[in-house]
């Protein structure tokens, strides 16, 4: 029986998946795999060998400084880079500094060769190389509190997004933590919405007051419309608690969805109705006052329309309040 030699072991073994990642990183890619594998191999191997800069952050500034392509100075003014006026002791920079989350220097400060590129870092964005999950996993390493525990099962993450599509770090404030910048990043993807905070009647969202954060919770919810409360109705009720009830007398549409009537986000309708009056109203009450003839011009019927009469129309507590008149 021929013999079999170590590399051939190796080889079988690494074949089969049973050996740790630290003893396949000293395999080089084939020269025609795929890029995105080549830089994730690199790098896992560069971290196997963890050759950090003795230097830190000044070896990344001598190329990365203010006035370069890609600069980074701006971290040094937020959370993550300083380590005096905003007291984060823990950050990246008290550590390893900007090889905390780009990983292991390397090579990668020295100049390539002609025709060669330079040694790839963890890079971070929708151009990376480096794959999405392996991104946010390095973000993820640090923000585990409870607001972002749901990440993977979060809608944002289902879509493969990273962490930086749309916070920006290496910037002195990231605009999405700006409420008055944030609805820019958001409506960057959200069309739709954007479109709606333009319209008549809209929420304070475009001047700050009212950020997207306030309602939807980005980096997990389990909930509809990544909304931070498990129904519209009780996002709703945050700010308008008097439409809470419970009533004596209730209107059905207002108990069971808010937007059944309203457009949250923006209506060309006054007060984010989604229709005008009466023809919202008909959508339910075809035959209105079967038994009583109102002529077509009736003042009853013109201007607040259903509602010159039945002004309670989210309910009442009134013992005479069953036609949400009182």
């Amino acid at each position: 029986m021929k013999r079999i030699t170590p590399q051939w072991l190796l080889a079988g073994l690494l074949a089969l998946g049973c050996l740790p990642v630290w003893a396949k990183s000293d395999a080089q890619p084939a020269a025609d795999a795929d890029p995105r594998l080549q830089v994730e191999a690199t790098l896992d191997q560069k971290f196997d060998q963890g050759k950090y800069s003795p230097k830190g952050a000044d070896t990344c500034l001598k190329c990365h400084d203010a006035d370069s392509r890609k600069p980074a100075t701006g971290i040094f003014h937020n959370v993550h880079g300083n380590l005096g006026n905003l007291g984060n002791q823990n950050g990246p920079m008290a550590d390893k500094q900007c090889e905390a989350c780009h990983g292991p220097a390397g090579n990668h400060p020295r100049n390539p060769r002609k025709g060669q590129q330079r040694e790839p870092m963890i890079t971070f964005g929708p151009d990376s190389p480096v794959p999405v999950e392996k991104q946010n996993s390095v973000c993820l390493s640090c923000h585990t509190d409870t607001q972002r525990m749901g990440w993977h099962t979060s809608a944002h993450a289902v879509e493969d997004l990273s962490c930086t599509s749309c916070h920006s770090l290496h910037q002195a404030k990231d605009p999405v933590m700006d409420s008055k910048l944030q609805v820019e990043t958001c409506t960057s993807c959200h069309a739709q919405q954007k479109a709606d905070l333009h319209k008549r009647t809209s929420h304070p969202i475009l001047n700050g007051e009212l950020p997207c954060s306030s309602c939807h919770n980005p980096h997990q919810s389990q909930n509809e419309a990544s909304l931070k409360q498990p129904s519209l109705n009780e996002s709703c009720y945050e700010c308008h608690a008097e439409k809470r009830g419970p009533f004596l007398w209730e209107h059905e549409p207002v108990t069971e969805d808010c937007s059944l009537c309203h457009s949250p986000h923006g209506s060309i309708n006054q007060a984010l109705l989604n229709k005008r009056v009466p023809q919202l109203c008909q959508e339910c009450h075809s035959v209105p006052h079967a038994n009583v003839s109102i002529p077509e011009g009736d003042l009853k019927v013109r201007g607040g329309s259903c509602l010159n009469c039945h002004n309670q129309i989210h309910g009442t507590n009134h013992p005479n309040g069953q036609s949400l008149r009182r």
